[in-house]
């Protein structure tokens, strides 16, 4: 494993659904909570909040809670680009920078996210590479497990922890 390159990973994924509703799913509050996340806020630049439907914009700022953790468990970040069609990319914490692309590929939707910057110490590798792409491969299948037939497969139970689905 010498050549393995432990600062980067990619996922993809095929979703049955139009390009305008995949970049939805990431750049809106409803869109980002509809899949992924148990709440999410979006602020710009001077703090407010966007109003529902919005899409935010470069520059923007995150808070993310997840399903199955408390209140305490919070990711703040960045939105370092997006263009309003098919490209999301934000700062993940300390976990390096995400990019998401959507793109036609067969005739389907492709969603594939590229997490670069990931430190590539013992804590990074293991936290971060591994623990990251075991959780952006669980995410991305209920993206499309959402999209495509409406079955949800988060953990919404904080009493039970340490589970793929939270």
């Amino acid at each position: 494993m010498a050549n393995f390159d432990w600062g980067r990973f990619s996922v993809r994924i095929n979703v049955k659904v139009p390009i305008e509703k995949l970049y939805w799913c990431w750049a809106t509050k409803e869109g980002i909570e509809y899949w992924f996340l148990r709440k999410s806020e979006y602020k710009k630049p001077d703090g407010s909040l966007y109003a529902p439907g919005e899409s935010v914009q470069k520059g923007d700022g995150y808070s993310w809670w997840w399903h199955g953790y408390s209140d305490d468990v919070v990711e703040h970040g960045e939105i370092l680009d997006c263009n309003g069609k098919d490209l999301f990319q934000f700062r993940f914490g300390d976990a390096g920078i995400c990019t998401v692309r959507i793109y036609d590929e067969q005739d389907e939707q492709i969603v594939e996210l590229v997490q670069t910057d990931i430190p590539t110490d013992e804590k990074g590798k293991q936290n971060w590479h591994i623990g990251c792409k075991t959780g952006w491969t669980f995410y991305m299948a209920n993206l499309k497990s959402m999209l495509e037939g409406g079955v949800d497969l988060r953990n919404r139970n904080e009493k039970i922890q340490n589970v793929i689905t939270a």
